[in-house]
């Protein structure tokens, strides 16, 4: 699988002219390397719009020793890095209360802003951000930004439809959604790009936001939280093989969130329900970089299916959380297990509506795979909108009460 990135229009871009259009910052937030850069300056070819990034020395040593005089030279101007001198953020709040213009300025930055060292009380009512991730499957194929979300929040799915089975779906899941990963044609040649990916977030880039002396044992935590991908989060057993404690482990998947690696898929609870576990599981944002790091390719899954399960189901929440961060109602994504193990892989909520979804590597649905969803229906009651089950078959079916069975492509399809 390969992809020409320059050529792919991306779906954050209507939203990012939409916000120009009526705030006075915008800022476009996402990992290293996920096309906010191509992005950006497109948009500002477009609009007429100055572009300074801040991984130019100059410019970053002239932002960070007088971030007042830097910001009387722009107007209307992208800023790219900007969490690269997080001074800037107060003069930008002066610049745009002394002009209060909308669209005066696109910030990009390759942590989460307002959750790390910039406070999010600096630009309030100033600035809405806008998350850019990898590329989706939607934008692969170069296809509107997909309608799933509010299909599955109104049920909105035939009870039987023959659709043919997800193709590539392999393939897909080993390649993830970095551009300049898609861009190579070997899939070794891309792995070995992804893994110095990652290990130039651990080694340098952290150090944007934090102070962490321990480079190597965050690099090494980075492929220890791969393996665990998927799982119920355990900081002990996390921290025991890099001799650190459960605190320190804590505070650096903290930073791996706010560079948009990983993220902390919260348990869904209600307060009448005790037997329901509180636990966090881990997912990665990117399943090519999960399955690099994991050291897994094509030969090991055809000889193993087993390995396919883990990678499939990251493969569903990078998809969801791609979809949400666009959409113009986004779902809170979290997952579902009691005390009797009883589990469900997804549960995405609107307001009082919820949607339960189960991943499954088998072309085909058995009795048992609805156990999980139709526990979570009895627990939520009339808030229940569907059950899903994605699974790599090749027709969409309904199997019980608000329950279907579809092929994962029916997620961009």
């Amino acid at each position: 699988m390969q992809v020409k990135s320059k050529a792919k229009a991306r779906h954050a871009e209507p939203c990012v002219l939409g916000a120009l259009s009526d705030t006075r910052i915008v800022a476009l937030v996402g990992p290293r390397q996920s096309g906010k850069t191509t992005l950006a300056r497109k948009i500002a070819a477009d609009r007429k719009m100055s572009f300074v990034t801040l991984d130019d020395e100059q410019f970053r040593q002239f932002a960070n020793e007088d971030p007042g005089g830097f910001m009387r030279g722009l107007d209307h101007a992208v800023i790219d890095e900007v969490q690269r001198a997080p001074g800037l953020i107060l003069a930008l709040k002066r610049s745009v209360d002394e002009d209060p213009r909308p669209g005066r300025f696109l910030i990009t930055g390759s942590v989460d802003l307002f959750k790390g060292t910039i406070s999010p009380d600096s630009l309030a009512g100033r600035v809405e951000t806008i998350e850019l991730l990898p590329f989706s499957q939607s934008e692969i194929a170069q296809q509107n930004l997909s309608a799933f979300l509010d299909k599955a929040f109104e049920a909105d799915f035939p009870a039987l439809m023959e659709t043919g089975r997800t193709p590539d779906l392999v393939l897909r899941i080993l390649a993830g959604g970095y551009p300049e990963a898609l861009a190579r044609t070997d899939p070794q040649r891309r792995q070995t790009w992804l893994r110095a990916y990652a290990r130039a977030l651990t080694t340098r880039d952290v150090s944007e936001i934090s102070s962490v002396s321990k480079t190597d044992e965050l690099s090494r935590l980075l492929d220890h939280a791969a393996l665990s991908s998927g799982g119920l989060l355990n900081l002990s057993a996390l921290a025991s093989p890099l001799g650190v404690d459960s605190k320190t482990i804590d505070r650096w998947l903290t930073l791996l969130e706010q560079m948009f690696i990983l993220r902390r898929v919260r348990a869904w609870h209600r307060n009448d329900l005790k037997r329901l576990v509180k636990t966090p599981k881990l997912h990665f944002l990117d399943t090519g970089l999960l399955a690099a790091l994991r050291r897994v390719g094509k030969g090991d899954i055809q000889s193993d299916r087993n390995r396919l399960g883990t990678l499939l189901e990251g493969f569903v929440y990078s998809e969801l959380e791609k979809q949400s961060a666009l959409s113009s109602d986004p779902a809170l994504i979290s997952h579902y297990r009691d005390k009797d193990k009883v589990e469900v892989d997804f549960v995405l909520e609107r307001g009082r509506r919820l949607v339960g979804i189960e991943v499954k590597a088998a072309a085909t649905v058995k009795t048992e795979d609805t156990r999980g969803l139709k526990r979570l229906q009895e627990a939520a009651g009339k808030a229940f909108a569907c059950g899903i089950i994605l699974h790599d078959g090749d027709r969409i079916q309904r199997i019980g009460d608000r329950l279907f069975a579809m092929p994962v492509s029916q997620l961009w399809a």
